[in-house]
């Protein structure tokens, strides 16, 4: 694009072909083996995840999804971005969490997960962002104060 130009006019048309020609480019990000990766986060805790395609498998840690997180719950939040893409039953999820509790842990691995999928399919990025799930919950535990008993109490009131 070497036009030349000479007036403010000139200019003005070549801002809008140079926009129309900016639209967003949605790639595939895939790694030698064809697995789409991604870091999800939530409080302490950080998950790694691999996904790619197969009979929708998830192994955390080396065991079975729903033997690592026992509660119901926990396994709904995993869930809830594959539900969401309606991908159910087509890729298996590999992935490592460290760091936090269980619930902080689920949280990471939802995290995860939605990323990755935006990496192996860049147009699920609407389903998904709708839904909440690409954007990482930035709340964390508040440090402890010097002069406090905790994050904010203070310690008891003597009046005597």
């Amino acid at each position: 694009m070497a036009e030349i130009i000479s007036s403010l006019e000139d200019l003005g048309s070549v801002a809008t072909v140079s926009a129309a020609n900016d639209a967003p480019v949605h790639v595939q990000k895939l790694d030698d083996q064809g697995r789409a990766y991604a870091t999800g986060k939530r409080k302490n805790a950080i998950a790694r995840v691999w996904i790619k395609p197969g009979n929708g498998k998830i192994t955390v840690n080396g065991k079975d999804y729903d033997a690592f997180f026992a509660r119901p719950v926990l396994q709904m939040i995993l869930q809830q971005p594959i539900v969401a893409a309606s991908r159910v039953d087509q890729y298996d999820v590999v992935a490592t969490v460290s760091g936090g509790g269980l619930s902080g842990q689920a949280g990471a691995l939802r995290h995860g997960i939605s990323q990755a999928l935006t990496h192996f399919e860049p147009e699920l990025r609407a389903v998904l962002k709708k839904g909440g799930f690409l954007t990482r919950d930035s709340r964390v535990v508040e440090r402890k104060k010097y002069g406090r008993a905790k994050a904010r109490r203070s310690f008891q009131f003597s009046k005597r």
